[in-house]
């Protein structure tokens, strides 16, 4: 099964739209979401309906967090607790209890779906961790491969011979090596961080041929910035788009 993974879309609807549409022409057969739908950009409302319109499985990112708890606001950057402010009145009492209800971890064709690390972690970073504790990590991880949001950035983490290996992903296709284990960053569709801002970023999971598509998706960010602008957001927030 081909198996899209998205992540970090950020309330950025233009983004989102285009991943979308690509997806499906590129014959992906399910898609998993993996947290911060809501967040720095424009249309947390919308976002949020057309993942749920078309009943795509998510799991909570940390910016969903601050809504179930609110003492975890004081973790954020001064920027990111304006967006989170204004965020939060852009979006319906359902969207909320929705954000609100999403769980930590989701187990779909065998691999591990969770925002930051695993086990379940909604808040660490994979890049955070020594080789070291990545061995821990994966003596920990009982499925072979876990995909990670949350860095906005592209990167395949591997365990084989006991032995710690990290790659920057690219676009294109990257194969899985069937006796690794794997944590695989899938990059951000509403906000990369990865050098190459200004496309929309995730990937493709073939588990029957044991790879990864990275796709690159272009975008109207200029849509997306003056809105992000209009609405009051911290410039900053429209100008890391590019």
């Amino acid at each position: 099964m081909k198996v899209a993974v998205i992540s970090d879309v950020h309330a950025n609807l233009e983004a989102l739209e285009e991943v979308l549409s690509d997806i499906d022409s590129a014959g992906a057969e399910s898609i998993v979401c993996l947290g911060d739908i809501f967040g720095y950009g424009p249309n947390p409302e919308e976002t949020v309906r057309l993942i749920r319109s078309l009943s795509i499985p998510s799991v909570m990112g940390n910016h969903e967090l601050a809504l179930v708890e609110p003492e975890f606001f004081d973790w954020f950057n001064e920027t990111a607790q304006e967006s989170l402010i204004l965020s939060e009145e852009l979006i319906s009492a359902d969207t909320r209890n929705w954000l609100s209800g999403l769980d930590a971890t989701l187990i779909f064709q065998g691999a591990l779906f969770v925002h930051g690390c695993p086990p379940a972690s909604i808040t660490e970073y994979i890049f955070e961790w020594t080789d070291s504790g990545l061995k821990s990590l994966f003596d920990q991880m009982e499925r072979q491969i876990c995909f990670v949001g949350h860095t906005h950035t592209l990167e395949a983490v591997s365990f084989n011979e006991g032995k710690i290996r990290r790659c920057a992903l690219k676009q294109g296709t990257f194969k899985l090596n069937g006796d690794a284990k794997y944590i695989i960053a899938t990059g951000s569709v509403g906000q990369p961080r990865d050098g190459n801002n200004n496309n929309a970023k995730y990937v493709i999971w073939d588990n029957i041929e044991q790879s990864l598509e990275i796709r690159f998706v272009p975008y109207d960010i200029a849509k997306t910035a003056a809105k992000i602008v209009a609405l009051g957001f911290p410039e900053f927030n429209a100008r890391r788009l590019w």
